[in-house]
């Protein structure tokens, strides 16, 4: 029987490795839905509102199954993790109730305009609605990653003992929402989210253009594909450079608030200066793989690299190993495997941007076969660099659930017994995994269906004007 801290560990790592993936689309299409629906209102071109109904129509069943998903983490906070939802709960009921009051309530609300109105409302109101829809993603996500980055580095609040249990209590709520995590988490989750979209939209579309001009396979509407290859990268070549960078600037930040989780994400056990920081990396031996340690890994790297990531400019800074810190350490293999393998997507994603943008100013966007190739293969890879993202972000920070203050064991329900932990990770892991099933069901389904046209593109014109004899006022 597996213990019940461990499961109900792996089942809150389940649900949320499966639900992260239908917010970060949400997300990452918003900024792109307000585009096609500005330029469908402005232009009145055919392919914008293409674009708007073909990608709403995405956006719309993953923010259906985002939500079932979504509110299932929320109850395993009472189910698995009660005394630290007890402890926490004052500082974390008041974001969680505001996502769902202010930042649900304003996307569901608009999004039953955004999805079924275009024709039954004016354009000033079907831009607000898109706004709002797109807004409303993002309102959600503050107040998620205000509540997380809580958990990473606590601010404004003390710990009291009432009825024999530690409860906190807030005594500075800007410090505790504004905490210094909570804008690096933002910023690198947003882009990131936008990033993954990006590659998503350009993989699926290099798939009909190669068909088109490379296999010489006549595709349908290619207009549509190709119009979208080229938004999606110019989204790449935005959000692919910026990743970088300011993943670079986030990990210094990691560094000064939490030293222990950058010792894992190096595998640095004994405090060294000049640790490089290797890019690609590969294991000698099985020992390599389930207990990593910087120097005896062979690898592609950066000399001084991580000192220079730490420190912010020097090569020779001295990082302190694991070894310092008392008490268990963080899984270092998990955490140093999904570090480096997200980083190398990252450097991978602004070559695939900036190859294509190469591409398309020399005119070969559309008769690059290696590319067209590497952007199908590249298609999923961005939701895969968040969910390593997050593994890096949650598994880095054990043992604690409240970094210095709380340990994961002190938060999981003291009732829970081992085999109610077990049973409902064995019945999350089938629920999840056939939702995410019938997800990529449902969506491969539009997309083979391909764009909207004909009967299916109606102006507001000629809805206004389709029915003879029916006045505006009837």
């Amino acid at each position: 029987m597996v213990d019940p801290v461990v499961a109900s560990r792996l089942q809150f790592a389940l649900t949320t490795i499966v639900h992260i993936v239908f917010p970060v689309v949400s997300m990452g299409l918003a900024p792109f839905l307000v585009y096609f629906t500005w330029k469908d209102i402005r232009t009145g071109t055919p392919v914008y509102e293409q674009l708007r109904r073909f990608w709403t129509r995405i956006f719309a069943v993953s923010f259906v199954v985002g939500t079932v998903t979504g509110i299932v983490l929320e109850f395993e906070f009472g189910t698995n993790f009660a005394a630290f939802a007890t402890t926490a709960g004052p500082l974390f009921g008041g974001p969680l109730a505001v996502e769902g009051m202010m930042a649900f309530m304003l996307e569901a609300t608009f999004l039953g305009v955004f999805v079924f109105g275009r024709e039954r409302v004016g354009d000033a109101l079907y831009m607000v609605s898109a706004v709002a829809v797109g807004l409303g993603t993002w309102l959600s996500a503050i107040w998620i990653l205000i509540a997380n980055s809580w958990m990473q580095t606590p601010r404004g609040y003390e710990l009291v003992v009432e009825n024999g249990q530690r409860v906190v209590h807030l005594v500075d709520p800007v410090a505790a929402y504004l905490n210094p995590r909570f804008f690096w988490m933002f910023v690198h989750m947003q882009n990131a989210s936008v990033e993954a979209v990006s590659l998503a939209m350009a993989g699926v579309a290099a798939y009909f253009v190669f068909r088109h001009h490379v296999w010489d396979r006549p595709v349908e509407h290619v207009d549509f594909w190709e119009t979208t290859l080229k938004i999606a990268l110019v989204g790449l070549l935005i959000t692919a450079p910026l990743q970088v960078i300011h993943g670079d600037m986030y990990a210094r930040h990691v560094y000064e608030t939490q030293p222990q989780k950058f010792a894992a994400m190096e595998a640095v056990w004994e405090t060294d200066s000049y640790v490089p920081e290797y890019l690609i990396a590969f294991p000698t031996g099985l020992q390599d793989i389930v207990d990593p340690r910087a120097k005896d890994i062979f690898g592609f790297g950066i000399p001084g690299g991580a000192s220079w990531l730490a420190s912010g400019g020097d090569p020779q800074a001295t990082i302190r190993g694991l070894e310092e810190f008392e008490g268990p350490q963080p899984p270092v293999a998990v955490v140093f495997w999904s570090f480096r393998i997200m980083v190398a997507l990252g450097f991978w994603f602004v070559t695939l941007a900036f190859w294509s943008g190469y591409r398309w100013f020399r005119g070969e966007l559309f008769e690059d076969d290696l590319l067209h190739k590497a952007l199908m293969g590249s298609a999923p890879l961005g939701v895969l660099a968040i969910e390593l993202g997050w593994v890096v972000t949650e598994v880095g920070r054990q043992p604690w659930i409240i970094q210095g203050e709380m340990k994961t064991a002190q938060g999981v329900s003291p009732g829970i017994t081992g085999a109610e932990a077990t049973a409902t990770l064995l019945g999350f892991a089938v629920v999840y995994l056939g939702l995410l099933t019938l997800y990529g069901y449902v969506v491969t389904r539009i997309v083979r269906a391909g764009p909207p046209t004909g009967a299916d593109l109606v102006s507001v014109t000629d809805a206004e004007t389709s029915s003879p004899g029916v006045g505006a006022d009837d």
